[in-house]
C-alpha cells in the first residue's frame, strides 16, 4: 500500500461517506434515481432539492447544495441540471469548491485524480442513466494522486483565496 493510498484511506474515514446531491427541475428524475443508487452502495445522502419537476432556477439550488456541502462536512457533492454547465459555474463561485462537469468516465477520473474535485456536475439532457452511474462510480472511487498535481491544485487554491 502506497503512502497515497494510506492518506486517501485516512481522509475517507475522516469525511465518512456523506454526499450532498441536488438538482434543478431538469435533473430532478436523475437525482431521485441517484439518491437510491448511492444509498444502495452504502453512502449517506443529503438531498438539497429541488423536490419536483416544477420549473426552478438552478443557481438557487446549486448554491444551497454548495452551502450544505460545507455545513454537513460532506465528502463529495453531486448536482444535476439539464446540461451540467450552469451548476458547475455557480458551484465554482463558492470558495473551497472545485466542481467538475463530466460527461464521461475519463473526465470523472481526471477531475478526481488530477484536480481533486470535490463536486461533480452532470447534465441530464447530455447523458443517460446508465452512463451517469459509471461516471459517478468513477468519480467516487478515484483518489487524488497528489505529486505533480498537488502543486497545481495548491495554485488553484491560492487563486481562490486571493480573489474572494
Amino acid at each position: 500500500m502506497s503512502v497515497r493510498d494510506i492518506v486517501n484511506e485516512i481522509l475517507n474515514e475522516i469525511k465518512g461517506n456523506l454526499i450532498v446531491v441536488g438538482s434543478d427541475h431538469g435533473g430532478f428524475g436523475y437525482k431521485e434515481f441517484l439518491k437510491n443508487y448511492l444509498e444502495e452502495k452504502g453512502y449517506t445522502v443529503v438531498d438539497c432539492g429541488c423536490y419536483s419537476e416544477e420549473s426552478v432556477d438552478y443557481p438557487d439550488f446549486a448554491l444551497k447544495c454548495g452551502k450544505e456541502f460545507f455545513e454537513k462536512n460532506a465528502k463529495y457533492g453531486i448536482f444535476i441540471d439539464g446540461a451540467g454547465i450552469g451548476s458547475a459555474i455557480v458551484l465554482n463561485k463558492i470558495k473551497g469548491i472545485r466542481a467538475a462537469h463530466c460527461s464521461n468516465t475519463f473526465e470523472a477520473y481526471n477531475a478526481r485524480a488530477h484536480n481533486d474535485a470535490n463536486f461533480l456536475t452532470l447534465g441530464s439532457r447530455v447523458i443517460g442513466i446508465e452512463l451517469m452511474k459509471f461516471i459517478v462510480d468513477k468519480f467516487l472511487s478515484t483518489g487524488f494522486e497528489g505529486g505533480r498535481h498537488l502543486k497545481r491544485v495548491n495554485k488553484i487554491i491560492e487563486i481562490d483565496n486571493a480573489n474572494r
